[in-house]
C-alpha cells in the first residue's frame, strides 16, 4: 500500500476519524483477501496544525496577499510530508481546499482534493442541486461551486446570513465535542434554506469535516438520509478516495 500523508489538526477530532477509518478499511480489505494473515495498514505521516493559528491566517477573497500566511502554513506542512516519503497527501479539512492552487503550488506529490472527489460522488449519485454547508469560506467558495459545475450540478451555500451564521456557530461547537441535538440543528438550517432559491429539495453537502460529527451513527457513510433529508458527507467521501488511492496498483 502507498504511504499516506495527512495535514490535520484543522480541527483535530476529524483527523482522528481519518486515521481510524483508513486503518479500519485497510484491515477489512486485507483480511478479506488473507483471512489467516495479520491485518495490514498503510504507513502514514500526519502533520497536525494549530487550528487557532490556521483560522487567524484566513484572508479575504478580494485581497490575494491577505492569504499568504494561510497558504504558506499549509504548503509547509505538505512539504514536510513530501520530505517524509509519503506517496500522496490529503488535507483533512474543506476550508484549505478553497486555496487549492496556491497551497499545492510547488508540491511534488499528488494531493487528493476533497472538492474534486465530493463533486464526483454527487454526480455519480445523480444530484442536480446541492446545498453546501460548511465554514464561511467554504459556503462561498467559487472553487467548490466550480467543481460541481463541471458535472452540471448547481451548488450554493445558504443565501441567508442568519443560516450561514448558525452553521458556523454549530461547527465551532462540534469542534469542542458538543454534539447534543446537532443533527437536528443541521436539519433545521437545511430546511430553512430549502425554501429560498431551490427548485426542489437539494442534496445537502456536509462540506465541513466537523459537520459529520453531528451524525454519530452515519459519520463514516458517504451518503445517508436523516429525517427526510439526503446528505453527502465530505469526510467519508474523502477518506474512501484516499484508501482507494492507497491500494491502487
Amino acid at each position: 500500500m502507498k504511504k499516506i500523508g495527512i495535514v490535520g489538526g484543522v480541527a483535530w477530532p476529524t483527523t482522528v476519524d481519518y486515521y481510524r477509518e483508513i486503518c479500519r478499511r485497510s484491515e477489512r480489505w486485507y483480511l478479506a483477501q488473507n483471512p489467516q494473515g495479520v491485518a495490514s495498514t498503510p504507513e502514514m505521516s500526519i502533520e497536525s496544525l494549530d487550528h487557532n493559528k490556521a483560522v487567524s491566517y484566513l484572508g479575504v477573497d478580494d485581497d490575494e496577499e491577505s492569504w499568504a500566511q494561510f497558504d504558506d502554513y499549509h504548503r509547509a506542512a505538505l512539504k514536510r510530508l513530501e520530505t517524509s516519503g509519503v506517496d500522496f497527501a490529503l488535507m483533512a479539512s474543506n476550508t484549505p481546499h478553497h486555496r487549492w492552487a496556491a497551497i499545492t503550488r510547488g508540491i511534488g506529490i499528488p494531493v487528493l482534493s476533497i472538492f474534486e472527489v465530493v463533486a464526483q460522488e454527487a454526480a455519480r449519485i445523480g444530484a442536480g442541486e446541492v446545498l453546501i454547508l460548511g465554514t464561511a469560506v467554504t459556503m462561498q467558495s467559487a472553487g467548490f461551486r466550480g467543481e460541481f459545475a463541471k458535472h452540471g450540478i448547481e451548488a450554493t451555500g445558504p443565501s441567508d446570513e442568519a443560516a450561514r451564521g448558525m452553521t458556523v456557530e454549530l461547527i465551532a461547537e462540534l469542534q469542542l465535542g458538543k454534539v447534543d441535538r446537532a443533527a437536528e440543528r443541521v436539519g433545521k438550517i437545511a430546511r430553512g434554506t430549502f425554501r429560498r432559491g431551490f427548485k426542489a429539495q437539494p442534496l445537502v453537502c456536509l462540506a465541513c469535516t466537523e459537520l459529520a460529527l453531528a451524525f454519530q451513527e452515519q459519520k463514516m457513510l458517504a451518503t445517508f438520509e436523516c429525517d427526510g433529508i439526503s446528505y453527502l458527507n465530505s469526510t467519508a467521501v474523502h477518506i474512501a478516495a484516499a484508501f482507494d488511492l492507497a491500494v491502487a496498483k
